[in-house]
């Protein structure tokens, strides 16, 4: 059996629906939930409904951690059996050292080529770029042409969510104090949105139901006149407002693609239970 030509890694903030993982035989590397003494490996020691169950009773709050340089080796060294080249993409460095651990351990590959992708975002909007560069790969494109498809995808992809409450993402130093305040006040709920691979605020509402209407509003506004739209709702905990959501983009936009997917440990140790968030790119 000949060597594939070029495989893809992702990190498991990805998202993509496992069908879709295996369809394109994309790659996955846990990053880690350290909880109580634990070190597990997100969506693979610990799921989305064990971690948010336990969430509700624990006295001690989880953390999060990347992979090391040398779990990329072994998953890198594992692949590289099979392909001749490797694309990883990976969530923003500016949220997690993923991307740093990706390539000291690139450059203990011994000149394997590997061309490593920070995605500056996260869930599904990793998860897109995962996707177009694996489907450039089966339409025949090089290491490089593979990674700059992904690349290309950046400025167009966006995320915006919103949490019950920003004391998880403040705790996990993931969003400034002054965010925080505004958050505890009057039971504001913030829609935020990854900017630049950070995590910015975007507006105050006053109720999640208005929050949530809100999130639909901007994404219906920003693919107005769009031909393909490609979406996801990512939820923590929360599979019927996910559901919801999804019908209403569906009735609103008829996405060429649109997904239900959970957040996994990793992320909901940031964002905490309830948090509902929606990943999308337009096509003219």
């Amino acid at each position: 059996m000949s060597k594939a030509k070029v495989a893809v890694v992702v990190d498991s903030t990805a998202y993509i629906p496992q069908a879709l993982v295996e369809q394109h035989n994309i790659h996955v590397i846990p990053l880690l939930v350290n909880w109580s003494g634990e070190s597990l490996r997100d969506n693979v020691d610990i799921t989305p409904d064990d971690f948010y169950k336990r969430l509700e009773t624990a006295k001690e709050m989880p953390s999060t951690s990347q992979p090391s340089a040398g779990e990329f080796y072994d998953l890198y060294s594992k692949v590289a059996e099979e392909a001749e080249s490797i694309v990883s993409i990976h969530i923003s460095s500016e949220l997690s050292g993923t991307v740093a651990s990706a390539h000291a351990a690139a450059a203990l590959m011994e000149g394997f080529p590997i061309e490593i992708v920070d995605s500056k975002s996260t869930s599904m909007g990793l998860g897109f770029m995962a996707l177009v560069a694996a489907q450039a790969v089966e339409n025949g494109a090089t290491t490089k042409e593979a990674a700059a498809v992904a690349r290309d995808l950046i400025p167009d992809v966006r995320v915006v969510f919103v949490v019950d409450t920003l004391e998880f993402l403040h705790r996990g130093g993931r969003i400034g104090g002054a965010s925080r305040l505004f958050g505890s006040m009057l039971s504001i709920k913030p829609l935020l949105e990854l900017q630049e691979g950070k995590i910015e605020a975007l507006e105050k509402v006053r109720t999640k139901r208005k929050a949530v209407q809100r999130l639909l509003d901007i994404v219906v506004e920003a693919c107005a006149g769009k031909s393909k739209v490609h979406a996801a709702v990512a939820n923590a905990s929360s599979p019927q407002e996910a559901q919801s959501v999804a019908d209403e983009l569906q009735k609103r936009l008829q996405p060429t693609e649109l997904y239900i997917v959970d957040m996994s440990p990793v992320i909901g140790t940031h964002t905490g239970p309830g948090a509902l968030g929606i990943a999308w790119y337009a096509e003219d």
